[in-house]
């Protein structure tokens, strides 16, 4: 049974967390002492290291090629074209340094940080997708982040095995889709979220295996359906037709009546795991005792983690990792034992606090090696030598108080407001000045008058809106509307987009709850339940039992 062991209050946020025995038990197998941070600010350390979205023109730092990269002309990293970085014309361990015992540990990782070439991007097998990240085994994609084996696709994030899709959040499968969030295997559909098997589906909410539907919610196996009605073929045609007039204001009309009339009125799951046991969190599959988890698959015994791909074990404090076992405070990883690292994948193993180290094992404070090992700061020793120097750095960093925690907030090569966290932890500049983040302001290029006036319908809008400068009603930045863009809003009947492309994907992933879990009672059966909905929020919840019941 678990239970609270010791409560702390977090150096950061001053709120008081708990450490359960599970949470102890586990810091004990890592050989870690007890965190110092609450759950959520070490999660926005971790995202603070993740900069998915951000891209900028520069040039390759070894051949002054023009590339996009998620490091911006003026950041001091020295930054080479991404097959450069993976080539052989290099290695990192010339940049070697002798660990200096009279310094603290992470002034010696920044210096070792300043000289180690970085990849532009995190991508491979790429075809024809130059302003992308986090993307791989794709063709034909445009900005799109966090991505794997999708062709056509154009402002999409978290997603996978889909084609010719626009503007999606974590989907699977789907294809001539627009506006998704969290679906999988939809077809021909518009604004939906949490359904799947569905095709001719629009402004609908959990809907499982239906076929022409419009602004329904928590139907299963339904065809003709309008507002959970019954209709004619005829009747789901004529809406049909009112939809391909491409109407903005029409569009306006139909997002309004599915946040009111299906979000807010529809019956919610208290979470959205499937064939899970023992499991806290949310949109968590096919997994076993993961505690306080989200947007996992496969994994078991974890906790604290987001975005895992698949296959974690007994783990915690992961983001967005992969295939990996005792794993402890890392962003992107996929390994055995390894702490407190970024970017450390290919089968790593006993590695800490190391940096974009792939195919290696050993190794302690290392940046950008591949196929090393005992090695600390990028210095290669014997094994006899590594084993007696590794704990003697541990001891020295004891005692400067760096031993046990995520890489603190001056190391991370992006500004706060580039990176995952401003999505997941928004701050103001003022409230990420006063704690001493870094902050990118606007680049005044990118806001110039915008050069047309929007028609209200897409059908008369010329061609020519290709080659004008848009700007978002939302952040007031400039954004361009592709060809390829232009043909999937008329194939699919949706007019121009008054926003840029990451204002839109944050209204998508605003209809999602907080990453929080909560106590509130089931409003059927009123049996207590954790959840990620808030007491506070006024929709319906059940718990599984009676939810499953209400779909029969």
């Amino acid at each position: 049974m678990d239970k609270i062991i010791e409560t702390k209050t977090c150096k950061n946020c001053t709120q008081s967390f708990d450490i359960t025995s599970l949470d102890g038990q586990f810091y004990e197998k890592m050989q870690v002492p007890h965190p110092n941070f609450c759950p959520a600010c070490r999660q926005m350390f971790r995202t603070a290291f993740r900069n998915e979205s951000s891209l900028y023109h520069r040039r390759c730092d070894l051949t002054g090629e023009k590339i996009i990269s998620i490091y911006s002309e003026n950041k001091p990293y020295k930054v080479y074209k991404t097959d450069i970085w993976w080539g052989d014309t290099w290695d990192a361990s010339i940049f070697a340094q002798e660990f200096d015992f009279t310094r603290p540990f992470f002034e010696q990782f920044k210096e070792l940080q300043l000289k180690v070439p970085r990849p532009s991007l995190t991508v491979a097998q790429l075809e024809n997708s130059p302003f992308v990240n986090q993307c791989w085994y794709s063709k034909n994609c445009h900005l799109c982040f966090d991505m794997g084996f999708v062709e056509d696709a154009l402002y999409c994030y978290g997603s996978y095995h889909s084609n010719n899709v626009v503007d999606n959040d974590s989907i699977r499968d789907c294809e001539l889709c627009y506006g998704l969030l969290d679906c999988q295997k939809c077809y021909n559909s518009v604004v939906l979220k949490d359904c799947s098997n569905c095709h001719d589906a629009y402004f609908s909410f959990d809907c499982k295996g239906c076929e022409k539907i419009a602004f329904c919610s928590n139907l299963r196996n339904k065809k003709n359906f309008i507002f959970n009605k019954q209709v004619t073929g005829e009747e789901f045609q004529k809406f049909i037709n009112e939809f391909k007039k491409a109407s903005r204001q029409n569009f306006q009309k139909y997002l309004h009546e599915f946040k009111t009339q299906v979000l807010n009125k529809a019956i919610h799951k208290l979470d959205h795991n499937l064939n899970t046991e023992d499991c806290t969190g949310d949109y968590i599959l096919n997994s076993k005792n993961c505690y306080d988890s989200y947007l996992c698959d496969s994994s078991q015994d974890i906790r604290y983690c987001m975005r895992m791909d698949e296959k974690i074990y007994d783990s915690m404090d992961l983001d967005n990792c992969s295939i990996c076992e005792l794993g402890y405070n890392c962003m992107c990883m996929n390994g055995m034992n390894v702490k407190y690292s970024t970017y450390t994948y290919m089968d790593a193993s006993d590695c800490s606090y190391c940096d974009i180290t792939m195919f290696s094992s050993d190794c302690f404070g290392c940046i950008g090696l591949q196929h090393k090992k005992y090695c600390i700061l990028n210095k290669q020793y014997s094994k006899e030598e590594y084993q007696a120097l590794l704990p003697r750095v541990i001891e020295h960093m004891k005692k400067t108080g760096e031993w046990g925690e995520f890489f603190p907030m001056n190391l991370s090569a992006f500004c706060y407001n580039e990176t995952l966290a401003q999505e997941y932890f928004p701050l103001t500049k003022e409230e990420a000045k006063a704690k001493g983040y870094s902050w990118k302001d606007p680049d005044q290029k990118e806001y110039q008058k915008q050069t047309c006036v929007l028609s209200d319908s897409l059908n008369e809008t010329q061609d020519s809106i290709i080659n004008e400068i848009l700007v978002c009603e939302s952040c007031n930045k400039n954004y361009k509307v592709i060809q390829k863009e232009l043909d999937f809003y008329r194939k699919i009947g949706l007019p121009i987009p008054r926003k840029c492309h990451t204002c839109r994907h944050l209204d998508r992933i605003s209809l999602r709850n907080p990453r929080e879990l909560v106590e509130r009672n089931c409003d059927n059966c009123k049996a207590k339940m954790i959840t990620t909905y808030s007491p506070d929020n006024p929709v319906t919840v059940y718990c599984e039992k009676c939810y499953l019941e209400t779909l029969m």
